[in-house]
């Protein structure tokens, strides 16, 4: 491999000679060669979003000259419209706490590609030094977290609600559906009154109507950005009007409002909104749980389960049992919300590091929520559409489990016959105890004690009635 010779203020390094970044991007590499992770992608996009708009911004207040501050958006432009240099971002994930490497990751691979259009040398810091001019105005301590809260936002606005709304989408088709189709319920794991399947499926899109409610609420913390904080807050070295003029250039590129009007040294020292955000998802994570698990429960079998819900079968279960079909797309939600949950843990620990004017484990919080916002994403839309939509009621089954249930004996407690109630609560009791024991349907028992008559029974154990 060919090398180039750079440098910076502890000395020259050599840096591959095919490569856009610079010495500080090069001793990173070196001395955190700790996991395979990586920034993700929309954090890398929302930094070089943001170096593109104090560009701009610092341009028009006469803080750069106009010829470098076009050179480093033409730059910005080619990483956010091609795509082109979004493998010049290596770091690892585990580096220091503030996320300077990739600050300066940043700054460099700008400043060579800048370098290169204007012909310049690559690595010679001119005409386009990656300190002076595309750090101009900013620190890692602001601009790291101004990404990290700018791709939250975008991710949780364009990704992970929609995911959302899509399943609530198909849960609601499938509660219309089912909403005609009695079964018996479940509390405890033991049988229960009666509900209808279609209410049991709207139980499951209020629970997302509520998580989404959350995430929006608590995302709206991420709009007021640090950019402007500078080092620790006070905004040193940078144009006071610098920070509106480039989050009002965000604003517009993101098509989301994001404000200036937070507190700095809060937003530099604190990453309260992210681990509210975390938390919201972790609220999504448990719901999805119940609600994978409430399905291939109710789909186990196919003969010896509970056999409610036939699942769709997409792909063999079993490389020993031909024809075993498993339920694997509820499999899978249940482990990408056990990871969201986990991720959680870590942002909460990383929120707690906030010492003095700066929080110190940003990169890892990024990293994991952003992590948790693709995979609740990429598995709701693949549990939507090779689960829920083809899920099917088996009714043969779901009507012979109502009869056998012991639980409608519970009706029973509130029918009058004029102003009598035959069977009381410990009368009733005994009906189901008689009916488990002799292994007997609740009917039967009835029909046997000869206390009410066929009709009676009937308008008793009424399981419309029951459901309404």
């Amino acid at each position: 491999m060919n090398y180039r010779i750079e440098s910076d203020s502890m000395g020259e390094v050599q840096v591959p000679s095919n490569k856009m970044w610079g010495a500080q991007t090069q001793r990173s590499l070196q001395n955190f060669d700790i996991s395979n992770r990586t920034f993700p992608e929309p954090f890398i996009r929302a930094l070089i979003e943001t170096k593109r708009a104090c560009a701009i911004a610092n341009k028009e207040l006469g803080e750069l000259e106009s010829n470098l501050a076009n050179a480093i958006v033409e730059a910005a432009e080619l990483i956010l419209n091609e795509g082109k240099y979004l493998d010049q971002f290596p770091l690892d994930i585990y580096q220091t706490g503030s996320g300077t490497q990739t600050n300066m990751n940043a700054n460099e691979v700008l400043s060579n590609i800048a370098i290169s259009i204007l012909g310049g040398e690559i690595g010679s810091k001119k005409p386009v030094h990656p300190n002076d001019h595309v750090n101009r105005g900013q620190s890692s301590n602001d601009v790291i977290p101004t990404a990290l809260y700018v791709s939250t936002m975008v991710e949780v606005t364009r990704r992970l609600l929609p995911a959302i709304d899509i399943m609530i989408e198909a849960l609601d088709r499938k509660s219309e559906e089912f909403k005609d189709i009695i079964k018996i319920g479940r509390t405890h794991l033991q049988d229960a009154v009666p509900c209808t399947l279609g209410q049991e499926f709207s139980g499951f899109a209020s629970q997302l109507r509520i998580c989404k409610q959350n995430i929006r609420d608590s995302s709206e913390h991420l709009r007021q950005l640090a950019l402007g904080g500078t080092a620790v807050g006070t905004g040193l070295n940078a144009h006071p009007d610098m920070p509106s003029k480039a989050i009002k250039i965000i604003s517009e590129r993101t098509g989301i409002g994001f404000r200036d009007d937070g507190n700095r040294f809060a937003l530099l020292a604190g990453k309260d909104a992210i681990v509210a955000v975390s938390g919201s998802m972790k609220s999504l994570a448990v719901a999805l749980i119940k609600i994978a698990n409430d399905i291939r429960f109710l789909g186990s079998g196919p003969r010896v389960g509970l056999g409610e819900l036939i699942l769709p079968a997409n792909e063999p279960g079993s490389s020993i049992m031909p024809g075993k079909v498993n339920p694997t797309q509820a499999e899978m939600l249940v482990q990408v919300a056990a990871q969201v949950i986990g991720n959680d843990t870590a942002i909460t620990h990383g929120g707690i590091q906030g010492y003095f004017e700066l929080n110190l484990m940003k990169p890892m919080i990024a990293s994991n929520v952003l992590e948790s916002i693709d995979i609740l994403t990429r598995g709701m839309q693949s549990f939507t559409k090779n689960c829920l939509i083809g899920l099917q009621a088996n009714t043969k089954r779901i009507d012979s489990l109502v009869e056998q249930s012991l639980m409608l004996v519970t009706a029973l407690t509130t029918y009058r016959m004029g102003d009598k109630i035959p069977y009381p609560y410990d009368k009733a009791a005994a009906v189901a105890k008689r009916a488990f024991k002799e292994d007997k349907t609740i009917r039967e028992v009835l029909q046997e004690e000869g206390v009410l008559t066929p009709e009676e029974i009937s308008d008793a154990l009424d399981l419309k009635r029951m459901v309404e």
